[in-house]
């Protein structure tokens, strides 16, 4: 199973501040490790929401609303994307994590949706663009 790992922003994570070099060091011993294991795909830190935007659907209608964005509890400050066996798995991983911020901190972890999950909604013809598509950038879960 692929789960998307995120790491909720805090008030220093939007506000730019760096981590600490102990703690780039940490993750940095940890990230290897998830690579050895083979569960580490992909992962990055992200700007604060201030550099961000967001856009919203209403119909055919668009809008975008630029960062900064009020709920920082609510923002994601860093992801990874991880192929584990189980969510029991995925969360025994995170408990090794180092902590990510400088005080209390947040990692949620979601799995990623399978397109057969999607049922009848996905025709032949789609299910085989998608395999396509996902050949193309590499990705194969």
């Amino acid at each position: 199973m692929r789960f998307m790992v995120m790491v909720k922003a805090t008030k220093d994570s939007e506000a730019g501040a760096a981590p600490t070099r102990e703690l780039v060091d940490a993750m940095m011993a940890y990230n290897e490790e998830l690579v050895k294991a083979g569960i580490m795909k992909g992962g990055d830190g992200l700007q604060p929401s201030a550099k961000g935007a967001r856009v919203q659907f209403d119909g055919t209608r668009r809008s975008v609303v630029d960062g900064p964005f009020a709920e920082t509890k609510e923002l994601v400050a860093g992801y990874w994307i991880w192929e584990c066996k189980s969510l029991d798995e995925a969360v025994a991983w995170v408990k090794r994590c180092p902590n990510p911020m400088p005080g209390p901190s947040e990692i949620e972890i979601r799995p990623v949706v399978d397109f057969a999950d999607f049922g009848d909604a996905v025709s032949p013809e789609a299910d085989a663009a998608w395999k396509r598509l996902k050949s193309e950038v590499g990705d194969n879960g």
